[in-house]
This record gives C-alpha cells, structure tokens and sequence, in this order.
C-alpha cells in the first residue's frame, strides 16, 4: 500500500479551538495538493473554505462536536446549515447519555433526524470509544447499523483517547457490511495508517499524515 492510497482515504482534520483563517487555508491547500478524501473542520469554515477551495475539495465538518449531548434538534439545525454552506460531510457526535440510559431508539431517532437534514451527504456518527465498554461498543455498532448513516468513527480526538487497532477489528466485526470504518485520533505513522486499514477502516481522521509526508517529500 502506497503512501498516496492511504493518504487518499484521509480526512486531513484541523478543529483547534484556536485556529486562523490562515490555518484553514493551509490545510485546504495541503488536502489538495496530497488528495485526501477530505479536508475536515469545525462548523464557522465550511463557507470560508468552501469559497476558497471551490469545487476543488470535499469539506466535511462536526456536528454535536465534541460531547455529543445537545439536543436533536439543535444538531439538526447545525447540520442544515453545514450542507448550506457547502460541506459534503458530516461527523456527529452520539448521545452517549441516551446510551448510558440504554434509551436506544432514541440513538437511532437522533441520528436519523440529522440524515434526514443532510440527505445525500455522508453521515460518520461517532461513538468515542475510549469512553465505552466491550458491549457499548458492540451496541453502538449495531445501531449505527440500524440507522441510515454511512460511517461509525472512532474518536473526536478530544478525549483521553483515540483509534486503537483492537477497536477497528472490532468495530468491523459488528458493523454491517456496508457501514464504513473510520478511525480517528492517535494516527501517528503510516505504519499505523496502514494497519488500521487492514484491520477494516476505509477512512482515517488525522492531520499528522500529510505532515510526515510534507517533512519527508514521499508524495
């Protein structure tokens, strides 16, 4: 597997708290210049991004980002006017409440009604691992895969932890089949890259990648 396949299934991810116009199109232009599946970032740059990059680049960004517990209508509203101004993806983050009260067709319903705001738009839910058990996350994947989203992810990358190999593989093994992987957060080397790939992510969230591959000219 080539530097260039698994950059092509990268979210190139910038969500400080703290970043600058310039830092939104800097990463824009390195999402084009090494042709990752996306550039992803929080909510106030899809429009900026959107009318630098043009067509040039799918945006994807956050929604209930990062605890995931604001109400469904409130993640509704964030996500309408995501697809508005121009992100083609969207992550949300689960109600883990919902979870922990075992309220599980509430999952679905407060997923469902954001796919219903985006429509065609890809919908990654994510679960953040680090804070479940072995059967939360089993739970969890199933009911992504009840749900109409096309995507479970790991991690926001705003808790203790991150992707972990043993959480892809399993993920995978009780995702449906055609929900997608995507792992995301602790991502520090291709290598990593790669087995998190083989054990089943179709997608990966970090913005280390291009930055290895920009110090070391590979791509």
């Amino acid at each position: 597997m080539t530097r260039e396949d698994i950059l092509r299934r990268c979210d190139h991810t910038l969500l400080k708290r703290d970043m600058s116009s310039a830092d939104m199109k800097r990463v824009c232009d390195e999402a084009i210049e090494y042709k990752t599946a996306s550039v992803c970032l929080p909510p106030h740059f899809v429009a900026p991004a959107r009318r630098y990059a043009g067509e040039d680049l799918v945006i994807c960004t956050v929604i209930g980002f990062p605890n995931g517990y604001s109400t469904t209508r409130a993640k509704c509203e964030e996500a309408r006017e995501a697809v508005k101004n121009g992100a083609s993806e969207l992550d949300m983050v689960v109600n883990l409440p919902m979870l922990k009260d075992r309220f599980y067709q509430g999952i679905i319903d407060d997923i469902n009604s954001v796919k219903a705001v985006c429509g065609e738009k890809i919908l990654k839910v994510i679960i953040e691992t680090c804070l479940l058990t072995e059967d939360e996350k089993i739970t969890l994947c199933k009911l992504v895969s009840e749900s109409g989203a096309e995507f479970v992810k790991t991690s926001t990358g705003f808790e203790k932890g991150g992707a972990t190999r043993e959480d892809i593989a399993l993920m995978r093994r009780y995702s449906a089949p055609h929900i997608r992987i995507k792992a995301a957060g602790g991502i520090a080397t291709f290598e990593d890259a790669e087995d998190f790939i083989l054990l089943g992510a179709d997608r990966l969230g970090t913005s280390r990648l291009v930055t290895l591959a920009k110090r070391d000219g590979s791509c």
